[in-house]
């Protein structure tokens, strides 16, 4: 692992961690892997719409500009977040970059500020259907803490629903459950008046 503060190189994985059964996860930077992130979060056609992770960063980008936007994200470091392998094969994605990188974050009315810090905040979790299931949204949060502790952050946030238990949907889900954050050390620092799915979101903070 890089010494707190450091960068990883483009070829590093960010961590190794053990998964259900035979195979073994990699959490690695989407710095410098454009394809692999198109494979997760991208369409077949860059001009079939979708998100391609850009809702948070800049909405206003067109459909048929968002795959060329995402590749220069993923050009420049740090990148716009991790990716998960299982057996060296894509498998999914969280997007954590500082907050102040995030245009709708910086312009929200319903998610508040904690502090004058920089947090890196966790958006959004994507798993491909094959890999759901598996707990790798865990494997992916504490690639991101890796990733951003790496960078120098000094806290990461997440913004996810009080679940209280239930199952959750994919449309909620995307930004993760509490229960998800806090067993990944995170703990509840604030309320929000923002909801996804129906289901109130909170602010969850990890110290680094």
């Amino acid at each position: 692992m890089p010494r707190e503060g450091t960068a990883p190189p483009v070829g590093a994985r960010v961590g190794r961690r053990p998964y259900p059964g035979a195979m073994t996860t990699d959490v690695r930077p989407a710095h410098g892997r454009f394809d692999d992130f198109r494979l997760v979060v991208g369409t077949k056609s860059p001009t079939a719409g979708g998100c391609w992770c850009t809702a948070y960063r800049d909405s206003s980008v067109p459909n048929d500009q968002r795959a060329d936007y995402m590749r220069q994200q993923c050009a420049t470091d740090p990148g716009p977040g991790v990716l998960a392998y299982v057996d060296d094969e894509p498998a999914g994605w969280c997007s954590v970059a500082p907050r102040s990188t995030y245009r709708r974050l910086m312009r929200s009315r319903t998610i508040p500020f904690v502090d004058d810090r920089d947090p890196w905040s966790v958006v959004c979790f994507v798993v491909r259907p094959p890999f759901r299931k598996r707990g790798l949204m865990h494997v992916l949060l504490a690639g991101a803490v890796d990733h951003a502790r790496a960078h120098g952050a000094e806290v990461v946030e997440g913004y996810p629903i009080e679940a209280g238990g239930s199952r959750v949907d994919l449309i909620s889900g995307y930004v993760g459950s509490v229960e998800l954050f806090e067993a990944g050390g995170f703990v509840v620092v604030a309320p929000t008046s923002g909801r996804s799915g129906g289901r109130p979101r909170v602010v969850v903070r990890r110290e680094l």
